[in-house]
């Protein structure tokens, strides 16, 4: 499904003066070399401000900190995600409120979204997820005839577009992860959260100190959410080529696309208006267990996000809800298979891979 060395090895000169700088600095938390990535991640993801911070998991946590989300509150969130979307709601003793997805894009039904708004709603949060936007003007008339903000969970969408609004400045802030298999992915956990409001921004920062703006006095009980000065330095690096490395990830999604039309292999679609980043290029498939462990023996790489929903999960429990409640989502969990879709893919690895689906499927 991946392969990081191949990446790294192109760019490793760049990667390794860039550590070398750092090392030579001796400034390792925070300073300047993290606050030249925010500025350049800021105008790369069209915010006025980014705050780095320690995963997108510590992302989605500090943005919800810094809107006040606290016990009693309720934010809404779709069924099929990763764990980390509802988790932050929960670790702040607030509600979570499943919604169920679109079946052809994956991503929050917006149609749903007004049945589930209730006077204790706190937030939205909308997951652009496997590399596209969720519909960002239809979620947000919905939330601003509430007056309810909206934190984009972009953790999978670094660079993706919606009719000319770059994801994480479709909402109030957007999250973003440098986990090392994203499409910007640092040397281990690191994220972001970009946003144009100031007084976010400003509570985001003291909170990833422990609410601290000067050393042992605290405004807010904040958390260590701090980005490492050696992530900033590679991620800036990589930066620079996301651009070129998105444009070859739609490359091979386009040649799988071709080689799935109008087959029992169904495609993902993307909105009119939307330019997906392709994080993840994900099919449905008919008996998706067997179809995986025929391509594991034929050499390709695949993967199941995710293989049970939110709203049934264990964890959840307490919510009371049920197997049937959001049936788009569990049904996503029962086809969906993730393709290798990495830019350091050759034309023919991905037509191969094509073609060992297409057999799978017969």
């Amino acid at each position: 499904m991946f392969d990081l060395k191949g990446q790294y090895l192109e760019i490793r000169a760049e990667i390794r003066r860039a550590i070398d700088d750092v090392c030579d600095a001796q400034a390792f938390s925070l300073g300047p070399t993290v606050e030249r990535f925010e500025k350049n991640l800021a105008a790369y993801c069209g915010t006025k401000y980014a705050v780095g911070v320690s995963s997108g998991t510590d992302a989605l946590l500090c943005a919800l900190m810094a809107i006040g989300v606290n016990a009693g509150d309720e934010v809404v969130c779709p069924a099929f995600t990763f764990f980390a979307t509802a988790g932050c709601i929960a670790r702040l003793g607030a509600k979570v409120v499943f919604i169920d997805i679109e079946p052809d894009t994956f991503n929050l039904d917006p149609r749903k979204l007004q049945s589930v708004i209730t006077g204790k709603t706190k937030a939205i949060m909308p997951v652009h997820l496997f590399g596209q936007l969720a519909d960002m003007e239809a979620i947000n008339a919905i939330a601003a005839s509430h007056g309810i903000p909206v934190i984009e969970d972009a953790a999978q969408a670094i660079g993706a577009r919606q009719n000319g609004k770059v994801a994480c400045s479709a909402g109030l802030a957007g999250c973003l992860s440098f986990y090392p298999t994203k499409n910007l992915g640092a040397f281990g956990d690191a994220g972001a959260i970009c946003a144009s409001d100031e007084a976010f921004i400003e509570r985001c920062k003291l909170l990833r100190v422990h609410g601290s703006g000067h050393q042992y006095y605290h405004k807010y009980i904040g958390g260590m959410f701090r980005l490492d000065a050696l992530q900033a330095a590679v991620l800036d690096v990589k930066l620079k080529h996301l651009e070129r490395w998105h444009e070859i990830r739609r490359r091979n999604a386009a040649i799988y696309n071709a080689a799935f039309e109008g087959t029992q292999v169904r495609l993902p679609r993307i909105l009119s208006g939307n330019y997906s980043i392709y994080n993840q290029y994900c099919v449905r498939v008919p008996d998706r267990d067997k179809v995986k462990a025929q391509l594991a023996e034929r050499g390709v790489g695949s993967a199941i996000y995710y293989p049970m929903p939110l709203h049934v999960q264990e964890c959840f429990s307490y919510l009371k809800y049920k197997v049937g409640d959001f049936p788009e989502s569990e049904r996503a969990c029962r086809e969906v298979l993730a393709l290798p879709i990495y830019p350091e893919l050759t034309e023919e690895q991905v037509k191969y891979a094509a073609q060992q689906v297409l057999e799978a499927v017969r």
